[in-house]
């Protein structure tokens, strides 16, 4: 019976991963090389609204997929709601793996990854199929905190264009940010949990705190008893049950209720996204 049961686990498996779109691999031009991402894109012309996706410090693929599942999980969910998504691989297209620890970072959050997002949105805004006011930006710790960085009036985009239409960060490390006086000039959503155990959620909210009133429209929800990498609580059984993220120490525990936390976070975003 075990084994009958693992059998037909292992086909629904198999016959979800076959049912995927598989993204497109994309060249964006940088001044020192080139960005390769994955793009999942709706049938059609367009134009599309486009949410760039920013991996985590264990970067966006490994040597079996090009998309991890979480990220995968992400994209197909935005797509479904007639979004395109850009997943740039910031540590792939440098010949470079995950870099969670310190020793590994050779690729700076608020240097190379925030080049690497306003290359993406000039690259964007030379595509026809875009809704050039209605690019948006996601991102995981790591690359959430790169987010945090872009999105700052400093940052602000050279070329000529509309600017981000929204952010939202999951789980970003806030304490440089909290401690520089941060602000937002584009509408900014941040997602943690209480009990996160790498980022910090109190720096995140002193971030936040500190940039109203001074910033485009920033938010912040937390989430009891989650912690770290909540999110990944959220994927089908297909993606959970599959390969993970390469950097174990980006991986907290699970919090509860996650099957309600996970619709609360689908209409946070979805919310988010549609402003």
């Amino acid at each position: 019976m075990r084994l009958r049961l693992t059998a037909l686990f292992l086909m629904l498996l198999m016959s979800a991963a076959h049912a995927a779109p598989a993204p497109q691999q994309v060249d964006i031009p940088l001044s020192s090389g080139i960005l390769h991402g994955q793009l999942y894109k709706p049938e059609g012309e367009g134009p599309f609204p486009t949410v760039i996706a920013l991996h985590g410090c264990g970067g966006l693929g490994n040597h079996s997929e090009s998309v991890l599942p979480r990220y995968r999980d992400w994209a197909l969910q935005l797509l479904k709601a007639g979004n395109a998504v850009l997943l740039p691989d910031s540590y792939g297209s440098r010949e470079l793996g995950p870099q969670c620890r310190v020793k590994e970072m050779h690729i700076k959050a608020r240097r190379e990854r925030v080049a690497d997002i306003a290359a993406s949105r000039a690259w964007l805004m030379k595509q026809t199929w875009v809704a050039r006011d209605r690019v948006s930006l996601i991102g995981w710790a790591n690359g959430a905190s790169a987010l945090l960085w872009a999105v700052r009036p400093q940052s602000a985009a050279r070329e000529a264009g509309p600017d981000f239409r929204a952010a939202i960060a999951f789980y970003p490390d806030c304490r440089i940010s909290a401690g520089l006086g941060w602000s937002a000039r584009v509408p900014t959503l941040v997602l943690i949990g209480a009990n996160d155990d790498v980022s910090s959620p109190p720096a995140c909210r002193q971030m936040v705190d500190g940039a109203r009133g001074r910033s485009a429209l920033t938010r912040i929800v937390v989430y009891p008893g989650a912690y770290h990498d909540f999110d990944r609580a959220n994927m089908p059984l297909h993606a959970a049950a599959g390969t993970t993220d390469a950097a174990a120490p980006e991986h907290g525990h699970l919090g509860t209720d996650a099957e309600a936390r996970a619709e609360s976070q689908k209409e946070e975003v979805a919310e988010w996204l549609a402003r």
